[in-house]
């Protein structure tokens, strides 16, 4: 039987706890990258295209390559958007009844903050990167260049340590499933261990006695049954 508790609905059973769940180290690391994934989509929203005096078309701050705050644009709104998901799944989390839902989200939440601390890591490394290779820096806002290239960093610690607290929670919801069915393998790849045994037969073994005995060899008998038959003469 699945346990109401496993994959880390700590607050099953129970009622909503606001302050439990604020206090909690997983929500406080959210709220920072999503607060950090503001500020860097929204830096370069606002300030991170600039043109010449000579120029009309404006380009990406970012050594005039716009595709890096393309990139840092998308990937902080996506940032945005999954944190503020992931903190409405963690307030319902203990109130989910099937396990196997909560499992779900606890993979999905694993392998986003996976991706998302390598993605903040190639975002900074382009930004700032770019930045020292710009030569030409009249008429741009360093302070949101220096915004995004620094919360990017510290992006890339935040979704690290979601990555951490996801990981953490489903090991122990494995670890609690494995508890609460004890046949249940330890490890998923590791067959359920096989109860049949083969019947054993006992080997054929012919003891019972020959009845029959050939009988012993007697000479031919006489033709008419006799024994003192004597041979006409003629």
């Amino acid at each position: 039987m699945e346990s109401s508790t496993v994959y880390g609905a700590s607050l099953a059973g129970s009622g909503f706890d606001l302050v439990k769940y604020i206090k909690q180290p997983q929500t406080i690391t959210r709220v920072l990258s999503w607060v950090f994934a503001i500020v860097v989509f929204s830096s370069i929203t606002a300030e991170g295209y600039v043109n010449a005096i000579n120029e009309s078309e404006v380009k990406c701050v970012f050594n005039r390559i716009d595709g890096i705050c393309h990139y840092g644009v998308g990937i902080g709104v996506i940032a945005f958007l999954a944190c503020a998901a992931f903190l409405l799944a963690d307030a319902f989390l203990p109130s989910m009844s099937n396990a196997q839902e909560r499992k779900y989200i606890v993979m999905a939440d694993l392998t986003l903050s996976g991706a998302w601390t390598f993605l903040w890591f190639v975002c900074f490394c382009l930004s700032a990167d770019q930045w020292s290779k710009t030569a030409d820096t009249n008429g741009i806002p360093t302070d949101a260049v220096h915004a995004v290239i620094a919360f990017s960093f510290f992006s890339i610690g935040s979704w690290g340590a979601l990555t951490y607290f996801a990981l953490v929670r489903f090991r122990q919801g494995v670890g609690d499933v494995t508890q609460n069915n004890p046949e249940a393998p330890a490890n998923p790849a590791t067959p359920y261990p096989s109860t049949y045994t083969p019947p054993t037969y006992p080997s054929f073994q012919n003891n019972s006695q020959d009845v029959y005995q050939q009988p012993p060899f007697t000479s031919n008998p006489d033709p008419i049954g006799q024994s003192n038959y004597q041979p006409p003469t003629y």
